[in-house]
């Protein structure tokens, strides 16, 4: 039994998000944005497919075969305290893929079409498609960054499924407005539109007339 002490100490679900990494390119962007969560004193309960593994291999060279240390070395201390979670792909009893779980939301980042597939259609068969099942059905707010082109009819009803069922669909397109002069500025761009969309106070691009 939880005792109220135990309560008391659970931290608050405002300051509580899951994120979902998957095998989409642009690996870049969940892995800035679970940083940034982070910094902004959010606790991240992080899933990650293995095809979102393999990606983070290919693209930002992280030791996939051993994904502990990988974690530790991105994320250090965040991770030794606590403050960055992380739950295996496979283990669809994990703490995420209840809606008892307590928490604001949660968002896939980069959505590979796969993903975004089974999501739109509740095939909740592992624990990152389970819980992001559960955080529609908890009528909690779903932030989906797909990442593929060029589109298919498919990609765009499922898209459009998703829309329907009050998911937030944010497409990782960049923008120039802002003056981007590097990689970076652009990812931080990305980054802010969802943090926008997560309703958490960012600086992380000009913004238009500021």
């Amino acid at each position: 039994m939880v005792t109220s002490a135990e309560r008391q100490a659970t931290p608050s679900a405002a300051r509580r998000w899951v994120v979902g990494i998957t095998g989409a390119s642009g690996a870049v962007y969940g892995v800035t944005l679970c940083r940034r969560l982070l910094e902004a004193g959010i606790q991240v309960h992080l899933v990650v497919s293995d095809a979102g593994w393999r990606v983070l291999k290919e693209e930002l060279a992280w030791d996939a075969a051993r994904r502990a240390e990988a974690l530790e070395a991105a994320y250090g201390e965040d991770v030794r305290k606590g403050r960055l979670v992380y739950h295996p792909f496979g283990d669809i009893g994990a703490s995420i893929a209840s809606g008892s779980f307590r928490c604001e939301g949660m968002v896939v980042i980069p959505c590979s079409m796969g993903s975004l597939s089974a999501i739109a259609h509740g095939a909740s068969t592992n624990l990152l498609t389970r819980a992001a099942d559960v955080t529609l059905k908890e009528g909690r707010p779903l932030v989906v960054v797909p990442r593929e082109t060029p589109l298919h009819a498919v990609h765009l009803e499922n898209m459009l499924a998703l829309a329907r069922l009050g998911a937030r669909i944010i497409p990782a397109m960049p923008a120039f407005y802002n003056g981007p002069r590097t990689i970076e500025d652009m990812v931080a761009f990305l980054v802010g539109k969802v943090m926008d969309n997560m309703g958490i106070d960012n600086n992380l691009y000009n913004r238009w007339g500021e």
